[in-house]
């Protein structure tokens, strides 16, 4: 049998090709505008949260310009992105996949909110992070 940190060191090896290959495949027409209609966004269609959903979270996380949000599990930053948009808060985007943070920094500078949030490669169990360096934290359809 595998030690424990062997074993999550190829689960998470697994786990990043897999949403490599997922993240991979870009956006067409059609899944935009389904997402458009169904979310209320168009981020890449990375969680099943809505529009009327993150809203909410900006009041019930308390998020203002002085807050620090950790969105894990981010994807192509929905809805991390969209947060710090709304709120000011900073906003660190946590996920494995690179080719889904790339997209994010894309969407960061489209949404003039690149200077207030950053995409860090890392899955939940492999956070580099201090305890408490962060106000708010979400993830939204996270697979653990």
């Amino acid at each position: 049998m595998a030690s424990p940190r062997k074993s999550n060191i190829r689960s998470t090896a697994d786990a990043k090709q897999r949403f490599e290959e997922r993240y991979g495949t870009g956006q067409n027409r059609a899944t935009v505008a389904l997402e458009r209609e169904v979310i209320g966004g168009d981020y890449g269609a990375n969680s099943y949260t809505t529009r009327e959903q993150a809203d909410a979270l900006v009041d019930h996380l308390d998020l203002t310009r002085s807050k620090r949000l950790l969105d894990l599990g981010a994807g192509r930053g929905w809805p991390g992105l969209y947060l710090s948009k709304r709120s000011g808060c900073q906003v660190v985007l946590a996920d494995l996949p690179l080719v889904a943070l790339d997209e994010a920094g894309r969407r960061s500078r489209k949404d003039r909110v690149h200077k207030r949030s950053e995409g860090i490669a890392a899955g939940g169990s492999t956070l580099p992070f201090r305890p408490r360096s962060f106000d708010a934290l979400v993830h939204s359809d996270v697979l653990c």
